[in-house]
């Protein structure tokens, strides 16, 4: 019988593969500068979106990933404009009544209650794969994201949507976002990195925060915030079951920050046993390195990137840290980058003579166009969240969530359908957009069959 269980269990860790969940790029897509030390969002604030061009953008990106043998999901946006959050702040009268008021009284609240924030999905929630927790499940916890107010709008859905997809219980678990105060800060996986060998083996979860809540040395970035506390990455540990030989809490350099690294994933980027990140991407590198070495049942292979030859302004408008660095079936792996990062001599050149050049799996750099997204801050890696599944794990999600060629082809057709080839900064005053963007969830929720998840399906 022994025999029997050990063969199911070794046929279920080889079965474990990474899928990454892209968001879908929301019919609201505009360019609002609404986050605080997110300089590509602050710096293109006020142009013509183009919410259209936005979605197709980061479907062809999950078609081409799918495609190359990735295994590739799809998370679906926010309801957006939020009109109940306008009417929690006072406003009222019909929904065209709101808008109207809402643009004249208080256009930064309109702006917020109609962002697409969502497309990132590496800020939706930290997920621990059933391998590394006590009781064999997948365990999610949506982030608060309560430093920004656009953000903080997000997690009520998210948990729903997460739910909905992942609802069986014998193989997930769900818990509550933390509480939303400065405290407990949480930005989800964009703060969050499993190192180890293959997918089905032990990990050690990489928690990066930029600032302690209670007590530490008061050494902070002093132009931006630090979005991520300790304590929160310490309670999303703690709920998710991991104990102390599992977890590395590592600060972020203040540094980084201040130029614009409002998250670890614009800095550093992790994947199997390798960790690429910038000489700058943590306060006490050697300290990081040591930790994480002692508690990895496999050998890290650091691959960093010098300050002498990737200043931070240039990793930050590249975005060459916040790029998908994926395994292949060979062992190698593969780098998916912006195209911003060609753009760049010295980011480009890094690439090839660096990082492709050395002592490390990266064989293969894949560049892609997502310059809608990049426009507001978020490149490849901000669009996905990793979800590492067994087999049977991946047979228990529920929906049509899981890419192939028709239901891209499917999506594909709706974004052209409902969404608008421009967008402007006056638009989201438009009630017809709140008619149109309802219009398309409502149809969504219906492609991925994944119920009723939004506020307008639940009144």
């Amino acid at each position: 019988m022994s025999q029997t269980i050990d063969e199911g269990m070794r046929q279920s860790l080889n079965s474990v593969r990474e899928v990454n969940f892209d968001g879908l790029v929301g019919p609201t897509h505009n360019y609002s500068g609404l986050a605080h030390g997110n300089v590509a969002s602050m710096s293109h604030e006020g142009l013509v979106a183009n919410p259209r061009e936005a979605a197709l953008q980061g479907l062809a990106k999950m078609k081409s990933l799918m495609e190359a043998g990735y295994a590739q999901g799809v998370l679906p946006p926010q309801q957006r404009p939020d009109l109940g959050a306008l009417r929690a702040l006072g406003f009222s009268g019909s929904d065209a009544e709101l808008l109207t008021r809402a643009a004249s009284d208080a256009p930064q609240l309109l702006r917020a209650v109609c962002s697409a924030s969502s497309m990132w999905t590496a800020n939706a929630a930290t997920v621990t794969p059933s391998r590394d927790a006590p009781d064999g499940r997948v365990h999610f916890t949506p982030a608060n994201l309560q430093s920004s107010f656009h953000r903080y709008l997000e997690p009520a859905t998210t948990g729903r949507v997460l739910a909905a997809i992942f609802s069986d219980a014998a193989h997930f678990a769900h818990h509550p976002a933390l509480p939303a105060t400065p405290a407990f800060s949480d930005e989800g996986a964009a703060n969050h990195t499993r190192l180890g060998a293959a997918y089905g083996d032990a990990g050690v979860h990489l928690f990066v925060y930029g600032r302690r809540a209670f007590g530490g040395d008061g050494v902070e970035p002093r132009h931006y915030p630090a979005r991520q506390t300790l304590e929160a990455s310490q309670a999303i540990a703690r709920q998710h079951g991991l104990c102390e030989a599992q977890t590395v809490f590592a600060q972020q350099h203040p540094e980084a920050i201040d130029a614009g690294v409002f998250h670890n994933d614009v800095i550093a980027v992790g994947n199997g046993p390798v960790l690429l990140y910038h000489e700058l991407a943590f306060r006490d590198e050697q300290a990081t390195l040591d930790e994480l070495r002692h508690k990895m049942s496999t050998s890290l292979i650091p691959v960093r990137v010098p300050l002498e030859a990737v200043s931070l302004e240039d990793a930050v408008a590249s975005y060459l840290f916040n790029s998908q660095l994926l395994s292949n079936a060979d062992g190698s792996m593969t780098l998916v980058v912006p195209g911003e990062c060609q753009q760049r001599e010295a980011v480009w050149r890094c690439i090839q003579d660096h990082l492709l050049a050395g002592h490390n799996p990266i064989s293969d750099v894949v560049v892609k166009d997502v310059q809608q997204s990049m426009r507001n801050g978020g490149g490849p890696a901000c669009l996905r969240l990793r979800v590492a599944l067994s087999g049977a794990e991946r047979d228990a999600v529920s929906g049509s969530v899981l890419l192939n060629d028709g239901l891209h082809g499917e999506l594909a057709e709706w974004v052209r359908r409902h969404y608008r080839d421009r967008l402007a900064m006056e638009d989201l005053a438009d009630p017809q957009l709140a008619t149109e963007s309802l219009t398309a969830l409502d149809e969504l929720t219906r492609i991925l069959a994944i119920g009723s998840v939004y506020p307008f399906q639940l009144n």
